[in-house]
Order: C-alpha cells, then sequence, then structure tokens
C-alpha cells in the first residue's frame, strides 16, 4: 500500500462503502422510527432488474481477496513477495473477508439473525487488528508521513468503538451512524494521504517525496504538519455537511411516509364507521 494507487483505490472503495451505510442507516432510522430501529452490519442491494441481493457482501470479500493477492504475488514475475509490510497490509483484509465470507455464508443459510452476534464481534475485529497492525507497524512511519498515520490511527480508534457499540447495542443509532461516518473517513483519509505523501504535485512546499516525504527544514515540517491537520478537520468536516443533508432528506421523507400512513388509517377508520351507521340505519327501518 505503500503507493499512490495502494491509497487510492482501498480509500475510495471505503469512502463508497461508508456513504452507502451512511444514507441506508439514516433511511432506515426515520423509516421505522426510532423505537423500531436496528443497525445492520451490511444492506442489500434492491433493483427490479438485477438480483443482486448480496452484492455489497460480494463485493466486500472479492475486493479483500484481491488486495491480499496483490500484496503477496508479484504480478509481473509471478512470485511471492513476503515481505513484512506486505504481510501486515494482507492481513488487514484478511479479517475483513473472513466477516465477509462468514456473513454471506450466514445469509445464504438463513441462519444471519442468530448468527448477528458473531458477525458484529467479526466486523469489530477488522477494526480492532488493523488498529493494532498500524500501531505496531513494522516500518516505522516518521516525520510528515508518521503524523498521517497518526491521525489515521485516531479515525479507527473511533471505528472500534463504534463498531462495539453497535454490535453490544444494535438499536443504538448514534453509534450505528458513527460507525459510518468513520468508516467514510478513513476511506477519504486514505485518499488524502496518496495524494499528499506519493503524489509530487501535492506534497507541501518545502517538502520533497522519494520514496518518503522528507522536508528541507524545521519550517517546512512544521507547515505541513500544521496543513495535515487542516486538512483532517475539511475533511470530517465536509463529511459531517454529508451527513446532516442526508439526515434531513431522509427525515423529511420519513415524515411524509408517516402522515401519508396515518391519513390512510384515518380514512379506513372513518369508513368502517360510516358502514357501521349504514347497517344500524338499516336495522332499524327493519
Amino acid at each position: 500500500m505503500g503507493t499512490f494507487m495502494g491509497h487510492l483505490l482501498p480509500g475510495l472503495a471505503l469512502a463508497l462503502l461508508g456513504l452507502w451505510h451512511m444514507f441506508n442507516t439514516t433511511k432506515v432510522y426515520f423509516e421505522n422510527g426510532p423505537k423500531k430501529f436496528t443497525s445492520k452490519l451490511w444492506y442489500p442491494l434492491k433493483c427490479s432488474l438485477i438480483k443482486l441481493h448480496h452484492l455489497e457482501l460480494i463485493l466486500i470479500l472479492s475486493f479483500s481477496i484481491f488486495t491480499i493477492l496483490i500484496q503477496v504475488v508479484d504480478i509481473p514475475s509471478l512470485s511471492f513477495s513476503l515481505s513484512l509490510v506486505n504481510l501486515e497490509h494482507s492481513t488487514m483484509f484478511l479479517h475483513l473477508s473472513i466477516f465477509a465470507c462468514f456473513t454471506l455464508v450466514a445469509e445464504l443459510t438463513h441462519s444471519s439473525e442468530t448468527l448477528s452476534g458473531v458477525s458484529g464481534i467479526l466486523l469489530s475485529s477488522v477494526f480492532i487488528q488493523e488498529m493494532f497492525l498500524l500501531y505496531y507497524h513494522s516500518t516505522d512511519h516518521v516525520g510528515l508521513e508518521g503524523h498521517y498515520h497518526w491521525l489515521l490511527q485516531l479515525i479507527v480508534c473511533v471505528s472500534v468503538l463504534a463498531a462495539i457499540s453497535s454490535t453490544v447495542c444494535p438499536t443504538n443509532f448514534p453509534a450505528a451512524l458513527v460507525l459510518c461516518i468513520s468508516v467514510m473517513f478513513q476511506g477519504c483519509w486514505f485518499m488524502n494521504m496518496g495524494f499528499n505523501l506519493w503524489f509530487p504535485k501535492f506534497v507541501s512546499k518545502g517538502c520533497l517525496s522519494h520514496g518518503a516525504v522528507v522536508c528541507e527544514t524545521n519550517e517546512a515540517v512544521s507547515r505541513a504538519t500544521a496543513l495535515a491537520n487542516l486538512q483532517f478537520s475539511w475533511i470530517i468536516a465536509a463529511i459531517l455537511m454529508l451527513t446532516a443533508f442526508i439526515s434531513l432528506i431522509c427525515a423529511r421523507n420519513g415524515a411524509a411516509g408517516v402522515h401519508s400512513s396515518q391519513y390512510e388509517q384515518l380514512h379506513n377508520r372513518a369508513a368502517d364507521i360510516s358502514i357501521d351507521e349504514v347497517a344500524r340505519l338499516k336495522l332499524g327501518h327493519v
């Protein structure tokens, strides 16, 4: 993953996954209401044209296996590349593939409800292992790169806490929403790292990218670190604005659905009352 594309592709996948879950979690919450809400570990694709109910799990499993293969196999020479760094990166996706595979099998065998707690534990382990491997990475990230990775650990820590909270209390909407936000934030931050650490045109002024970002002066280091902090704040601000926008849209649609349902109930109740009155009048004339 120590390349531009190695950060961009996983980051894009995580960002889209977080956005997908954010939209569906918010939609389900406002449709069902606070009392009937239950968070889900995955969401089916509802499309009448194609039958891809389990598409999310299939994509997660396929992407995880593909990422593991490109980490441990040198494609041009078709030989194994078992360096510690590659093994650590592939291990992160190993836990993700275990979660996706187990959850998919549970769905196909119609035992997802009874095994939902196990799936929740496996999902939590994905972020726990990611946090563990980032903290005890064999490559000591120092300087600007180390600061970017330290900020990444903060995001993963939030994902760990949110995943555990959602597993223990699946009716907790804030925990489920924070998990979606943190996953999307991870993806956006991965892409941001790819641009700022591996794309020469985006490297901070006074720093050079030659396999690793090296800053020429202490002032350049301070400036690059401050920019990283600002990027961190700007990205989370953008995600929170998107979350607020989606929440407002789903709340409006949910309220419209509730009013429509209440109107139908009142209409049916009025129809029943009028039928009863007609029957009573007929009995009275008899």
